[in-house]
C-alpha cells in the first residue's frame, strides 16, 4: 500500500537501474499493489517483457515525431506470476510487441 493514494502512478522506468532478481520481485509487488489498490498505472518500459507480464494494454511508439504506432492488448489472465511469461499466449503477444518496433 502506498502512503498517499494517488488516482494515477506515473512511472518511467522504475526498474532500469535493479538486477534481475530484483527487478522481477518489484515487478511481482507492482503486481500485487495493482490488484489491492486498483490504480491506473502508466509505466514507460524498454523491456517487452515487462511491459506484457505487467500491462492490460501495451502502447508501442514510433520514432521522432514520437506517435502511438500500436495498441496491442494483453488478453493474460489476472493474477499474474512470473511463470506466466513461459506460456504461449505470452510468447505471442510479446513477438505482437516486438513486430511492431521500428529497427534501429
Amino acid at each position: 500500500m502506498l502512503i498517499q493514494r494517488p488516482d494515477a502512478l506515473l512511472l518511467d522506468e522504475p526498474f532500469g537501474a535493479l538486477d534481475a532478481l530484483t527487478r522481477e520481485q518489484v515487478g511481482s509487488d507492482l503486481l500485487g499493489l495493482w490488484a489491492q489498490e486498483r490504480q491506473t498505472v502508466l509505466m514507460v518500459t524498454h523491456d517487452i517483457n515487462e511491459a506484457v507480464l505487467l500491462a492490460d494494454r501495451v502502447l508501442v511508439m514510433s520514432r521522432r515525431p514520437g506517435q502511438i504506432s500500436a495498441d496491442i492488448p494483453v488478453t493474460l489472465a489476472r493474477p499474474r506470476r512470473l511463470s506466466d511469461t513461459y506460456s504461449d499466449e505470452f510468447g505471442r503477444i510479446a513477438q505482437e510487441v516486438r513486430a511492431h518496433i521500428q529497427p534501429s
